[in-house]
């Protein structure tokens, strides 16, 4: 429900023309199998989680994995990697702590609609 998460998520559709990538909320069923395969129960996180080539991925370093595959001009965002990942991270959990505040809350989020729903995670039966 948060507008910068829900910009993100946007974006990642928008921009991801190869459809790499799958989306899905950490607090969801789907999302469940994945956190857990690598330790991770999904009440404890808050950040964007990327799990790409059996690796996982958190806070700034996954936003930053993310956005290096999307179309031009995002990749343009990864030179940030050369920043040291404490003062990434740092900078992410205040903008994280804030989000609500600085960017407001969305009554609902975007839909899948039938030709993005294979870009969503699926819930496991």
């Amino acid at each position: 429900m948060c507008n910068l998460c829900n910009a993100f998520v946007n974006v990642v559709l928008d921009a991801d023309s190869e459809g790499y990538f799958r989306l899905g909320s950490l607090q969801s069923e789907a999302a469940r199998p994945y956190l857990r395969a690598y330790g991770v129960e999904p009440e404890a996180l808050d950040s964007v989680v990327l799990i790409e080539k059996g690796q996982l991925y958190t806070r700034s370093t996954a936003a930053l994995r993310v956005v290096r595959r999307l179309d031009a001009p995002w990749p343009l965002l990864y030179a940030f990697i050369v920043v040291p990942r404490p003062v990434r991270d740092w900078l992410y959990d205040r903008i994280a702590a804030n989000r609500y505040q600085w960017f407001g809350i969305r009554d609902a989020c975007r839909a899948p609609t039938p030709d993005l729903a294979d870009r969503f995670l699926e819930d496991p039966m």
